[in-house]
């Protein structure tokens, strides 16, 4: 990654405008998705590249899945790769000194979990001091009550009452001033919760959670606000909505798919999580090479998310089981073995090929916080966009700093 400063101000637009020129495009290599596809169209133009992408092997894939513009991958790869990096550089943002906690303080908070707490609270750098926290999506509102540490009142929003119940109990531990509320954030009500006082704050509040926050917020005139968005394609409907002018009059159209992109880095899953995953999927295309022959069909069948109890069933049981829940025709006996193997064989061609989508990850992130930024700047905001925790911390780690002035 290049290294740079947070983005601000006057940069943000033409940032914006030049990812957004970047992903139209290259769009016919990122958008169609290896796993659904036998056969990309990009590879009869990029014939070199296709052929050394297949040729490798399930952990050659694994090793540069973190790090696609690293690979010595034939043309267009490592030009991609460094106009890639180019455009998604943005640098970290300020921090402050952790300020000093009660003993035992991140008791039952995970690890992981903890360091991103700290790091997000870390960059909260504003000209004015918060008089109000308020914590979104809160769960049982970590995040808020290490920020109320100050002294400042804390509101908590949090929609699963267990969740509400835990945090007002673990306030009241903290000997914190703080109000824990249950509450749909999504409903047509939730506007009343925000006041201009409030400073709101959001640790990985996913997709519609996230856009709704800005939304509000800059309607109820809060003057601060920091959100570190996630999952973006946690959204209600089938295609991304643009939040700013210049979002909206991008001729880039986003599916729920499409928008699941930036997710697709992985840094936290176990080795034991990582073969569940890797087999589940092995089986879910040997199944699509089995069921195209069934159907008489090239199109892929999506399947719904199995029990990992289906993995322990013998292959052949698991095929014709899942042939039946997708209304299938039941496959007759074969060399179900060599299907299976087949499966691997595919795992490890779509994972290499998935490796030129791998390019697009930061700079589609990147394309969806300026959205946000450009909305807020266009609210009488001015913006901060930068990361707040390194990528082994969380890849979710850019933050938007937002201050009326």
């Amino acid at each position: 990654m290049i290294e740079s400063a947070p983005l601000t101000g006057h940069e943000l637009l033409p940032r914006f405008q030049a990812l957004d020129g970047f992903l139209l495009r290259h769009q016919a290599l990122w958008q169609p998705r290896p796993f659904t596809h036998l056969q990309l169209a990009w590879e009869t133009q990029h014939p070199q590249l296709a052929t050394w992408l297949r040729s490798r092997t399930l952990e050659d894939a694994e090793a540069a899945h973190n790090h696609p513009e690293l690979l010595p991958a034939p043309q267009p790869f490592r030009d991609l790769a460094s106009e890639s990096a180019e455009l998604a550089a943005v640098g970290p943002l300020l921090t402050s000194e952790p300020m000093p906690l009660p003993a035992n303080f991140s008791v039952d908070i995970p690890g992981r979990k903890w360091e991103q707490i700290q790091a997000f609270a870390s960059c909260l750098s504003f000209s004015q001091a918060p008089q109000h926290w308020l914590d979104w999506c809160s769960g049982k509102g970590h995040l808020g009550q290490l920020l109320a540490q100050s002294g400042q009142p804390l509101t908590c929003l949090e929609y699963d009452p267990a969740l509400v119940a835990a945090g007002a109990q673990l306030s009241k531990k903290r000997g914190l001033t703080s109000r824990h509320v249950q509450h749909d954030v999504l409903a047509a009500d939730a506007a009343i919760q925000l006041h201009p006082e409030h400073t709101p704050v959001a640790l990985h509040a996913c997709g519609d959670l996230h856009v709704r926050l800005l939304q509000l917020a800059s309607s109820a005139g809060c003057t601060q606000l920091a959100v570190a968005p996630c999952c973006y394609n946690r959204i209600a409907g089938t295609h991304y909505q643009a939040l700013s002018t210049a979002g909206q009059t991008s001729g880039l159209q986003l599916s729920v798919d499409d928008l699941g992109l930036p997710l697709s880095e992985t840094v936290t899953a176990g080795a034991r999580v990582r073969r569940q995953r890797d087999h589940s999927m092995a089986r879910r295309l040997a199944f699509d090479l089995l069921q195209r022959e069934l159907r008489a069909s090239d199109d892929y069948l999506p399947t719904p998310s199995l029990p990992v109890a289906w993995l322990h069933k013998d292959f052949a049981d698991y095929c014709r089981d899942l042939a039946q829940l997708k209304n299938v025709p039941t496959p007759a006996n074969r060399d179900w073995a060599a299907l299976e193997e087949k499966g691997w064989k595919r795992l490890a061609e779509v994972r290499n090929l998935e490796l030129l989508r791998g390019l697009f990850r930061r700079p589609l992130e990147l394309w969806l916080l300026l959205d946000r930024a450009l909305f807020l700047q266009e609210h009488g905001y001015h913006v901060r966009l930068g990361r707040f925790c390194v990528s082994q911390v969380s890849p979710r780690n850019l933050m938007l700093l937002a201050e009326r002035q």
